[in-house]
């Protein structure tokens, strides 16, 4: 997995199926991500101060948290980042260039 540099950007987004978000990068590179992943690693305070927090055995889902997630919308902010909102309304999470990549669930970047 090669480091984000100033230049690398993605030349395209593209959703492959219902659980996938496949990036191709300026360098080649082709980045895949299941939506559930991105989800989990939202770089949002609400959602790290979330992960941080050991697991309550007793909490009651929600009925919206039943819900299968699914992204309604990607919209790139500047040259760095792009912004998700997911089914559920959240939005916080800004994905930066440097998180996504280091995101990728390739079989190369695995192994790396």
């Amino acid at each position: 997995m090669a480091n984000v540099s100033a230049h690398l950007r993605p030349t395209a987004l593209r959703k492959n199926g219902e659980d996938l978000l496949e990036i191709d990068w300026s360098d080649g590179h082709r980045s895949v991500y299941h939506w559930t992943n991105l989800r989990q690693h939202c770089p949002c305070a609400g959602c790290r101060e979330e992960r941080d927090k050991p697991p309550d055995p007793f909490r009651i889902l929600k009925p919206a948290e039943l819900l299968p997630l699914k992204p309604v919308k990607i919209e790139p902010i500047g040259y760095y980042a792009y912004k998700i909102t997911w089914s559920d309304g959240h939005d916080a999470g800004l994905f930066t260039l440097e998180h996504l990549r280091k995101l990728c669930e390739c079989p190369a970047c695995r192994r790396g």
